[in-house]
């Protein structure tokens, strides 16, 4: 059984960073792609960035510049790594792996979320 696990979400000051990680544990073969996703309070999920094992990186225009994905491909891991945070970054943080390969198939996956408040 494959799970996505986020770590990192916290409070933090306007113009400050922080860093998520999401680890994918299981028995992986390989993992197409790897991003994030996030949900304010009343309104839908959105894309942040996503990080495909061919190709690379894209993001919401509402954090290029400021945010910066990469991925482990050893360790099945992906971070976001958050700088000049501003308070409409407030959101629940999902991590996503796309096209998790096992030997029982391929199926996509999410992490439970971790919450990111930017607020002085």
């Amino acid at each position: 059984q494959v799970q996505l696990v986020e770590s990192g979400g916290g409070l933090v000051q306007p113009g400050g960073s922080l860093r998520l990680s999401c680890a994918a544990s299981g028995s992986i073969l390989s993992i197409r792609s790897m991003g994030w996703y996030r949900q304010a309070p009343g309104k839908q999920r959105e894309l942040v960035a996503t990080m495909p094992s061919r190709g690379s990186a894209n993001y919401a225009d509402s954090v290029k510049g400021r945010f910066t994905i990469s991925r482990d491909y050893v360790k099945n891991m992906v971070y976001l790594q958050m700088n000049g945070l501003k308070p409409e970054d407030t959101a629940d943080y999902y991590c996503k792996a796309w096209g998790v390969n096992t030997l029982v198939g391929s199926n996509d996956y999410w992490g439970q979320g971790t919450q990111v408040t930017v607020s002085s």
